[in-house]
């Protein structure tokens, strides 16, 4: 009864996730691009700071966690039913979604924490940020619907 209630909590935070990323992915970044480049970058670096925040770091972290847990599962367990599911949920969002995020996207974050929005170097930088931040976005956003999709397989598999 312990990791279908597990799968069943990494089915609601692979399902956060995927929402999170899907809506910077298909909105608020085509909304930050059109604005004055200062405005955009204040906006995001705003956003940047707001998100680090116990629930979101809860679910970030804590799915993370969960994905190390049911990917050792399935792997222990390989013979039982939804295991390759389980593996495959672990594997998408902890490469797809969480080494991406601390391998490109957060880098790029810092990076434009550090800028004045309103000085020189804000413009040139903003227009790199947007063209490679949001590329690794859209894989967050992949790599969570296919981890959501994935546990959702397990756990019928499960039942």
């Amino acid at each position: 009864m312990l990791f279908p209630a597990l799968t069943f909590l990494a089915v609601i935070g692979s399902g956060l996730a995927a929402g999170l990323f899907f809506i910077f992915s298909n909105t608020i970044m085509a909304s930050f691009a059109r604005l004055p480049a200062a405005q955009g970058i204040a906006a995001m670096q705003q956003i940047n700071l707001t998100i680090i925040n116990p629930v979101f770091m809860a679910v970030f972290m804590g799915l993370a966690a969960l994905s190390l847990v049911l990917g050792a599962k399935a792997l222990l367990g390989w013979s039982e039913a939804g295991s390759a599911w389980l593996l495959a949920g672990a594997i998408a969002y902890l490469v797809g979604c969480f080494l991406v995020t601390i391998i490109f996207n957060v880098p790029l974050n810092d990076q434009l924490a550090a800028v004045d929005p309103a000085g020189a170097e804000g413009a040139p930088l903003w227009a790199t940020y947007l063209r490679e931040w949001l590329p690794w976005n859209h894989v967050r956003t992949v790599a969570c619907t296919v981890s959501l999709g994935s546990y959702v397989m397990a756990l019928l598999r499960m039942a």
